[in-house]
C-alpha cells in the first residue's frame, strides 16, 4: 500500500475516533453533571414563616405596653378618724395600713383596671368596703375621676366602679382584653400590675401560676370581714398590699385574674380570682343593672377526698356557719353539716358549691343531700336573691 493511501486511512480512523469521543461527551456529560450536581447551584429555600422567639423580657414589656394604660389606682377620701388598720391572716385581703391623714386627704388603697370605654372599672370588693366613703380613680396618666356608683358582688370579692369619662374631656379610657381562665396551666408565665404599697403606681412583677383551684378563707374574723374564696389562682409573682384589684396578665397581654389575697406568713404566695368569675359578674351586671345573684346562706370549706379520708368523713362542702333567716337556715341546714349533693350533682373540689349555686337563679327550688351524724338526708331549699353588701 502506498504511503499516501496509508495516510488517508489513518486520517479517517483519527476522524472517526474524534467523532466517537465528541458524541460520547455530548451525550453523557450533561447527565454526569446533573447527577453530581455540578450544574447551577440551586438557591437555598427560605422558610415560609419567620419564627419569632419571645424572651421573658419582651413578653413583660409587651404586656405592660398593652395593659399598663388600663390599670388604675383607687383612692378613698375619708376623715382621719375613720382610718383603717389591717391585721389579716393567714391569707390577707390586700389592704394598706393607713398613716394618720388630715381631714379628707385622699389615701391610695388599691388598684383596678378599666373594662369599658364608657367608664366601668373592676376592683376588689374589699378595696371599696366602706359604704359611706367617697372614692376616686386615678389613671396611669395621672387623671382623676370621681366614682359615681359602686356595685358590689355579694358572692365574690369583686366590685364594679362607674366613673364619668367627661370628668377629663379629651381623655380616652382604654379597656383591657379579658382572657379565658378555664385553660390555665400550672407553670404558666404571668405578670402582675398594680399600685404596690398604695403609692408605687403601675408596679410590674413577674412569676408563674403556682397552683389552681385553691380554696382559702381571707380576711380578719375579729374585724368582721371574712371572705371564702374558692377556685382561686395561686401565683408566686411578687404582689403586695395595694395590688389588690389589679390585673394578673398572661403572656398574650390578656387579663386572666384579679389579684385578691396574700399569705401573711408566706413568701411569694399570692392569690387571684379567675377572670371568668369576673366576666360572669360583668355579664350579670350588664343584663340586670345590678348583681342579681342566687343565695343559699352558708359559709363553708371544701373537703377534698384526701382530707375527707383523713378525717373519716365524706367529701363535700363542710358548713362552717349558717346565715340567720337565709334559705339554708329555713331548710334546716346546720353548722357541721357536709353538703354532698346539690341538685343531684356531687359536690367536689372540681365542682364546688359556689359553682353549682351560680348556675341557678333566685327563686329556684333545689334538692340538697347533706351528711350529718354519719347519715345522709335530703332537704329542699328555695334560693333567694343575695343581699347587697
Amino acid at each position: 500500500m502506498s504511503s499516501p493511501m496509508r495516510r488517508l486511512i489513518l486520517l479517517v480512523v483519527v476522524l472517526l475516533v474524534f467523532l466517537g469521543i465528541w458524541s460520547a461527551l455530548y451525550t453523557y456529560v450533561p447527565q454526569l453533571t446533573q447527577s453530581l450536581n455540578l450544574g447551577k447551584i440551586a438557591p437555598v429555600s427560605q422558610p415560609k414563616e419567620t419564627v419569632k422567639v419571645l424572651s421573658e423580657q419582651s413578653v413583660t414589656i409587651n404586656d405592660v405596653k398593652k395593659v399598663g394604660p388600663s390599670v388604675v389606682t383607687v383612692e378613698e377620701e375619708a376623715p382621719a378618724s375613720s382610718g383603717q388598720s389591717y391585721n389579716f391572716g393567714p391569707f390577707q385581703i390586700f389592704g394598706l395600713p393607713q398613716p394618720q391623714q388630715q381631714q379628707n386627704q385622699p389615701a391610695a388603697i388599691g388598684s383596678g383596671f378599666i373594662v369599658s370605654s364608657d367608664g366601668l372599672v373592676v376592683t376588689s370588693k374589699h378595696v371599696v368596703a366602706d359604704i359611706g366613703a367617697t372614692y376616686h380613680v386615678i389613671t396611669n396618666n395621672n387623671k382623676t375621676y370621681t366614682v359615681q356608683n359602686i356595685y358590689r358582688d355579694p358572692l365574690n370579692d369583686i366590685a364594679l366602679l362607674k366613673i364619668n369619662p367627661s370628668d377629663n374631656p379629651g381623655q380616652t379610657l382604654t379597656p383591657v382584653t379579658l382572657g379565658d381562665s378555664s385553660h390555665l396551666q400550672v407553670g404558666q408565665f404571668v405578670v402582675a400590675i398594680g399600685t404596690a404599697l398604695g403609692q408605687f403606681r403601675n408596679t410590674v412583677t413577674t412569676g408563674v401560676i403556682s397552683g389552681l383551684g385553691r380554696s382559702i378563707t381571707a380576711g380578719d374574723q375579729f374585724q368582721g370581714y371574712v371572705e371564702n374564696l374558692n377556685n382561686v389562682i395561686q401565683t408566686d409573682a411578687a404582689i403586695n398590699p395595694g395590688n389588690s384589684g389589679g390585673p394578673l396578665v398572661d403572656s398574650s397581654g390578656d387579663v386572666i385574674g384579679i389579684n385578691t389575697a396574700i399569705a401573711q406568713n408566706g413568701q411569694n404566695i399570692g392569690f387571684a380570682l379567675p377572670i371568668n368569675v369576673v366576666k360572669n359578674s360583668i355579664n350579670n351586671f350588664n343584663q340586670t343593672g345590678q348583681f342579681n345573684r342566687p343565695f343559699l346562706g352558708v359559709s363553708y370549706t371544701m373537703l377534698s377526698q384526701s382530707v375527707a379520708l383523713l378525717n373519716n368523713v365524706v367529701q363535700g362542702a363542710y358548713v362552717q356557719s349558717v346565715v340567720t333567716g337565709s334559705p339554708a337556715d329555713k331548710a334546716g341546714i346546720q353548722q357541721g353539716d357536709i353538703i354532698v349533693k346539690f341538685d343531684g350533682q356531687q359536690v367536689t373540689t372540681n365542682n364546688d358549691l359556689a359553682t353549682l349555686i351560680a348556675k341557678k337563679k333566685p327563686g329556684d327550688s333545689v334538692s340538697l343531700t347533706i351528711w350529718r351524724n354519719r347519715k345522709t338526708q335530703d332537704l329542699n331549699v328555695v334560693l333567694t336573691t343575695a343581699p347587697n353588701q
